[in-house]
């Protein structure tokens, strides 16, 4: 089973989730802000993914942090901060069990789950 997790009022999750509804793929949706389950998968997500393709740096949250928090960010660092904040965490993420896909694009989609 296809698992999506992200925030449920994201614009760029409704996208995903009607693409996903309109091409007849089942999924299960987990909202990892309410679940709480975000902070367990970070490590998993970030060695298949790259953490810096998990790290959101254009939505608000970012724009948020304290200049501090933005500074310097490496792996450990970009793992703590989406654990603390997991809005900063690129939505959707999309596991398949054998890949995972960060953020929605229609043409990935398509590719990955045909």
């Amino acid at each position: 089973m296809i698992k999506v997790f992200g925030i449920k009022n994201c614009d760029t999750m409704k996208k995903a989730m009607s693409w996903l509804t309109e091409n007849g793929v089942t999924y299960e949706f987990i909202d990892y802000k309410k679940a709480g389950v975000a902070e367990g998968h970070l490590a998993d997500w970030s060695a298949r993914a790259g953490w810096e393709k998990l790290l959101n740096t254009r939505g608000l949250m970012w724009k948020k942090l304290t200049d501090d928090e933005r500074a310097a960010v490496d792996a450990e660092k970009a793992l703590k901060l989406m654990a603390k904040y997991p809005s900063l965490i690129k939505r959707p993420v999309l596991d398949t069990g054998s890949q995972l896909l960060v953020g929605f694009s229609p043409e990935n989609y398509a590719q990955a789950l045909k």
